[in-house]
């Protein structure tokens, strides 16, 4: 049989329950796999499009959280552990828990090393998704094997017939000094407790260059919680040459048409919500208070542009108007909006003819009725616009300084402008989107960006979670409530304090009582009980309200502004 004729019979066909623990024992091993052998389990369409649908999740949650937190952090692991379980992801959680054997364990191993080899179908066919590929394989590799115990490593080792042992008792008493300073332990008793192996210097460079092992004629000793970089390595060459063997290959697979087009759709895969249709209605008129509250950049530039010049090419009209029908705009109101805009520099007539029929198209009214998605961030990323065209990502096609320029002429201040331009330079697009959302929002979000329709929805939430906080403008009555509640206090500080006074305070108080009101030009209030003499070894005067209750009884004279709390508190 050919290998194109293998591979649809592995694919199409369903997977037998008595094929599945022959595979599982040959194959899934450990929690943590090199994936050297293609899996021969037979599986559906549905099976391989799903599983690797899931995998690429994982992968873009591991990109996301990398450029927001430091690869291997504990607040880079928690990132990715939330992050999957708000995708629904949570059987796949247990493979970065340690090695385990239990049924569900081998499950989630049999989606998570079939779905290995089906990106690799899709990640093989250039150098920079290769790379990109490489990249995040090996992060979620290196998570998984930082969470093994002592014996989880050695069942690795074992698992995989690595032939790494550790030192011996004898060779790690000759070297203790070398490996306790080259380690961050800080105590002679943990190096003594922990494996150490030896290995050729050569496959830990990056140990070396960081000072984190000992060498000693042309060997790295390196440490148990270390082994990971030996691992991985491993795994990384694995990878590349994987990735090699199945380039080679690739025309086998693109012989079968379905196939080759589900593989295809890895690469512009949307992995979140469905925004076909929007949960509420918004209204038209609104439409350019909110481009400037809660559109992202790239639909912000296309409503502008639409504004400025009444017109959008074809691919910058598809990406905007499916964009406003996931936000809420009816069909009427977006037949409306476009014909409002476009009749400045057309007529009706060409509008009609030109413009309705797309329109309806969008909103599956005309053609073959689909009702289709809004434009995910992957489909607006990969989006190449002809000349004149406003379509695509700003971060990934303008050049740095026009980006910054765009950046602060939308209110962004220097420092942050070049904040974004910094990750959108890096390639992490959907991540400098969500650096501007957080510099617009004056917020932190912890999920990405990975939806224009998300962006403007997660937007509405913070600006209505805000307007639901903002307290109410204050009425005479609730004024007077608070300055009495401020007397109240002022009297409570009094009787506190009253048996403290002493003649030369109470002076004082009048003075300051004094100055007050000669700064406002107006009197001091009467007292309702006058100081007593202060006489010697006699008990010492109880002081009283400096305001009598005359000057609040008449609710018209009362002015917020008039009532300095310093003064309240200085009794």
């Amino acid at each position: 049989m050919s290998q194109q004729g293998a591979i649809k019979k592995r694919i199409h066909a369903p997977i037998k329950s008595d094929e599945a623990p022959y595979e599982l024992e040959q194959l899934l091993i450990h929690n943590v796999m090199l994936y050297i052998f293609p899996p021969l389990n037979t599986i559906t369409i549905y099976e391989f499009e799903e599983w690797a649908t899931d995998r690429l999740k994982i992968l873009r949650i591991i990109e996301t959280s990398s450029a927001k937190y430091t690869p291997m952090s504990q607040d880079w692991k928690d990132s990715i552990i939330r992050e999957m379980l708000g995708e629904g992801l949570k059987s796949y959680t247990r493979l970065f828990k340690g090695n385990g054997n239990t049924p569900a364990d081998l499950e989630a191993r049999k989606k998570d090393y079939i779905s290995h080899f089906a990106l690799k179908w899709a990640y093989c066919q250039s150098e920079d998704l290769r790379r990109w590929f490489v990249r995040h394989e090996l992060l979620m590799f290196r998570f998984k094997f930082s969470e093994l115990s002592k014996t989880g490593v050695h069942e690795f080792k074992n698992a995989y017939q690595l032939s790494y042992e550790p030192i011996s008792e004898n060779e790690k008493l000759e070297i203790r000094n070398g490996l306790f300073d080259s380690t961050n332990e800080n105590s002679m008793f943990k190096i003594e407790e922990m494996d150490f192996y030896k290995v050729p210097f050569t496959k830990v460079l990056n140990l070396i260059t960081n000072r984190n092992c000992f060498v000693k004629k042309g060997f790295a000793y390196v440490s148990s919680s270390d082994f990971v970089h030996i691992a991985a390595g491993i795994h990384e060459k694995l990878l590349i040459d994987g990735l090699k063997s199945q380039l080679n290959i690739l025309s086998d697979l693109q012989a079968d048409e379905k196939l080759a087009k589900i593989v295809k759709s890895f690469l512009t895969t949307y992995t979140g919500k469905d925004y076909a249709v929007g949960e509420n209605v918004v209204a038209i008129e609104n439409l350019d208070q909110l481009s400037k509250k809660s559109y992202p950049l790239c639909m912000r530039m296309a409503h502008d542009h639409l504004r400025e010049t009444h017109k959008l090419k074809h691919n910058g009209r598809l990406q905007y108007g499916l964009f406003l029908k996931g936000i809420g705009v009816t069909l009427e109101d977006s037949l409306r909006f476009w014909r409002d805009e476009f009749c400045k520099i057309m007529d009706v007539d060409k509008f009609e003819k030109e413009h309705r029929y797309n329109i309806r198209y969008n909103y599956g009214k005309e053609g073959s009725r689909t009702n289709w998605s809004p434009h995910s961030c992957i489909k607006v990323i990969n989006q190449i616009p002809s000349q004149g065209d406003c379509c695509g990502c700003p971060f990934k096609l303008f050049s740095p300084s026009d980006l910054k320029q765009k950046l602060t002429k939308y209110g962004l201040s220097n420092f942050h402008s070049q904040e974004v331009v910094d990750l959108a330079q890096k390639g992490h697009y959907q991540v400098a989107c969500g650096k501007y959302f957080e510099i617009t929002h004056d917020t932190k979000i912890e999920q990405g960006i990975n939806h224009p329709n998300g962006y403007f929805e997660l937007s509405q939430e913070v600006v209505g979670s805000r307007q639901a906080k903002k307290p109410s403008t204050p009425t005479a009555a609730s004024q007077k409530s608070r300055q009495k509640d401020l007397i109240l206090k002022k009297k409570k500080q009094q009787e506190m304090f009253e048996s403290e006074y002493d003649a030369d305070l109470w002076k004082l108080t009048q003075e300051e009582e004094e100055k007050y009101y000669a700064r406002l030009g107006q009197k001091p209030p009467e007292k309702e009980n006058k100081k007593p003499e202060s006489k010697p070894d006699q008990s010492k005067p109880t002081p009283t309200p400096s305001t009598s209750k005359s000057v609040w009884d008449d609710e018209d004279d009362f002015d917020i502004s008039e009532l300095d709390e310093s003064i309240v508190m200085q009794y």
